[in-house]
């Protein structure tokens, strides 16, 4: 299907099809009228992660909200890989990084998990998810990545799906490279990402008694838990995901 750049890419809730109109709130009218500085009659992208992309018009903008008017579909819903990642939350900032970063490499799923050395104890989900929202609008994904709410790692384990395969990327030396692991590894599959300063021993214990936790090494060098994740979720699109598709205009 014919694609053209549009001014600005939303994602939206409600059903899409052709000749249907969109009811926007006064947070999307905003950022549409103010912050991209488009108006009425002009094309944008919308997208709602069941019904593929669609080219949609504004019909209306103003303060109370706004309206678009759904013209053709432009591509459509496309299957993407069932990546969940785990990660233990860090600072505000660092943690919006994590987000956006994992919405961008592809994670279906995101899921903050408290561990014993985790330094953060309260998180905003809904902002997270917001920048996973905005993250998805960014790369021109088909869907926003869930993001759940937080959980302590023994019921992040006890509630994981034994078929799913957990990789755990360790700083103790004694997990197998990542690429070596990948070999192995099904379309299904999780990374747990650690907190800083690592998984405590107890910790370790448990994750070496599951069979579903497979321990990893990212490389001779300590990683931060951001880095850990962007380079763990990278070597595993590169060897099991979908990097072999092209962005379709």
């Amino acid at each position: 299907m014919e694609r053209k750049k549009t001014k600005a890419r939303l994602f939206v809730a409600a059903h899409l099809a052709a000749r249907e109109t969109v009811a926007l709130g006064k947070g999307k009218s905003h950022y549409l009228g103010n912050v991209m500085r488009i108006g009425v009659g002009d094309a944008i992208a919308v997208f709602n992660g069941r019904d593929g992309e669609w080219l949609a018009r504004i019909d209306r903008l103003d303060k109370r909200g706004g309206v678009l008017f759904v013209e053709r579909r432009t591509r459509r819903q496309e299957s993407e890989p069932d990546l969940w990642l785990a990660f233990a939350p860090l600072k505000k900032t660092r943690t919006d990084f994590l987000v956006e970063k994992a919405c961008e490499l592809g994670a279906a799923r995101i899921l903050p998990v408290f561990t014993q050395r985790t330094a953060v104890k309260r998180l905003n989900v809904d902002r997270l998810r917001a920048t996973a929202t905005e993250a998805a609008e960014q790369c021109e994904r088909l869907s926003v990545p869930d993001v759940a709410e937080p959980v302590a790692l023994d019921r992040l384990l006890a509630d994981w799906p034994a078929q799913r395969r957990l990789l755990a990327p360790v700083e103790t030396g004694d997990g197998r490279p990542m690429i070596e692991a990948l070999d192995e590894t099904s379309v299904a599959s999780g990374i747990l990402i650690g907190p800083e300063g690592g998984f405590s021993k107890a910790e370790l214990d448990v994750l070496d008694k599951l069979p579903f936790v497979d321990k990893v090494g990212l490389g001779p060098r300590i990683l931060r838990s951001e880095t850990a994740a962007v380079a763990a979720l990278t070597c595993w699109q590169a060897h099991v995901g979908d990097w072999r598709k092209q962005i379709t205009r």
